[in-house]
């Protein structure tokens, strides 16, 4: 079985236009301001004119009317959030979304147990000392920390992915789906339609 593949932080049409052709599993919009690669949602609607894979929206401590207001204008299938389980559960009994909740770990007593009542996980490495955004910072963890642990709900493996390392990580850790953003850049926010295929194929191959 191939990994699945999201490719996060989508903003422009030529990322993901790649993204599409490559084969990602899910494309991801980053609604969080503090972020390089953050869009508003009629940005993300001008760049997601066709069908494509599912839409994932990643929330950074969000309350209702925000996330309210992008699905006024742009079609999500996924809500991806840095809150709390309980704020989790409301957005997705709220908006009947399916929500992943993202996961800072640093040893294996740091991955969730249970399923929390959620669709889902980002397992990534907390977030490093200063850093002005809890995602997206391109660290990685000892990824086999992940591996044989039994997993309550689907997860995707990220954080300093690159198309040269993504093999060796799903080895290392066990994972079925990966999720990449800045591993796809030349620079913060600038996605690279070449990268993209290269990690996708490499996820996949």
């Amino acid at each position: 079985m191939t990994a699945r593949v999201k490719i996060c932080g989508i903003n422009s049409r030529s990322a993901y236009r790649a993204s599409v052709d490559a084969g990602a599993d899910w494309v991801g919009f980053v609604f969080f301001p503090h972020s390089p690669r953050y869009v508003t949602a009629e940005q993300a609607r001008a760049i997601a004119t066709e069908d494509g894979p599912p839409r994932v929206g990643l929330f950074v401590d969000p309350d209702a009317a925000v996330i309210a207001s992008v699905l006024d204008t742009v079609r999500l299938d996924i809500l991806q959030l840095y809150a709390g389980e309980k704020t989790c559960r409301a957005m997705r009994a709220r908006f009947g979304l399916k929500v992943w909740r993202a996961v800072g770990v640093a040893s294996a007593a740091d991955l969730p147990d249970s399923d929390e009542g959620l669709d889902g996980f980002i397992i990534e490495s907390k977030m490093p000392p200063n850093a002005s955004r809890p995602g997206g910072n391109a660290a990685a963890f000892d990824w086999t920390i992940a591996k044989g642990w039994a997993a309550p709900a689907p997860w995707l493996l990220a954080g300093g992915l690159t198309p040269t390392n993504v093999a060796g990580a799903i080895a290392a850790s066990g994972t079925a789906a990966v999720d990449v953003s800045s591993g796809v850049e030349t620079a913060p926010g600038e996605k690279s339609p070449a990268l993209i295929h290269d990690f996708i194929r490499a996820a996949k191959t």
